[in-house]
């Protein structure tokens, strides 16, 4: 993990299994912890706010987002204002618009300049970071979640984009950019190539951190050994042909 140390780019634990979220805690490279309510309902919670209490008694101060989850813009800010009240370092998730299309913005300004920490979330362009970072208030800090894995999924290259996001905030001192829903081991290094602050990673992607930097020939005679093992273990077998099965070739 020795490589992990000439990052700049915050490492966040992305999930919802509080087995996983306490092992993940300690380990001093994880810088912070997000969740939604996808990953909260594959995990089976029904309780929010127990399941909420039970991770910020797990992560030990460190920032942690837990997302709205209404359509409607009022009961998003009294949601917030609510998850927000659960701890100092709490920031709250809210969708970048709501499932009409509509542009969470007016909610935003208003959270942000009551020093409520959001995370605005499920952004895919530029145009929504700028619109997102002409909301956010220069005083209270904030996240800005673009999912570049997302963007990689339409075919698009998402580092390009994320170059623009991170030069769309700088007028935001206090907002922190989030390369989120990455898809490869290779997001971590480009996130911090373009000045990412932070990127999100699952624990499938965390238990690849092990391969950052590994010698590929070594790689590929491991590799090499895994199919031999494989075969060996499920017993393949290609006998040879019979003398009736060579007179019909």
């Amino acid at each position: 993990m020795d490589s992990l140390k000439t990052l700049r780019v915050k490492i966040f634990a992305d999930g919802a299994e509080l087995s996983g979220i306490a092992e993940l805690a300690q380990r001093p490279y994880i810088r912070g912890f997000t969740t939604n309510p996808t990953l909260m309902r594959k995990a089976g919670v029904t309780d929010y706010r127990a399941f909420a209490r039970k991770v910020l008694q797990l992560v030990g101060g460190r920032p942690v987002s837990f997302e709205v989850f209404s359509d409607e813009f009022a009961e998003m800010e009294r949601q917030a204002n609510e998850i927000a009240s659960w701890g100092e370092n709490v920031y709250v998730k809210i969708p970048v618009t709501n499932t009409l299309g509509d542009f969470a913005g007016p909610l935003i300004r208003r959270l942000s300049s009551s020093r409520v920490q959001v995370n605005v979330t499920a952004l895919t362009t530029v145009e929504q970071v700028a619109e997102v970072a002409g909301c956010l208030s220069p005083e209270t800090k904030s996240c800005v979640s673009v999912f570049a894995g997302r963007v990689a999924d339409t075919g698009r290259d998402p580092v390009p984009l994320m170059a623009e996001a991170v030069a769309a905030l700088r007028s935001c001192p206090a907002a922190e950019l989030i390369w989120a829903s990455p898809r490869e081991l290779l997001n971590l290094i480009q996130a911090d190539t373009v000045g990412c602050h932070i990127i999100t990673m699952t624990n499938e992607l965390l238990a690849k951190l092990p391969l950052l930097g590994k010698d590929l020939v070594a790689f590929s005679l491991e590799t090499v050994q895994m199919f031999r093992q494989d075969a060996l273990k499920a017993g393949f077998t290609i006998p040879l042909p019979t003398a009736k099965e060579e007179a019909t070739t």
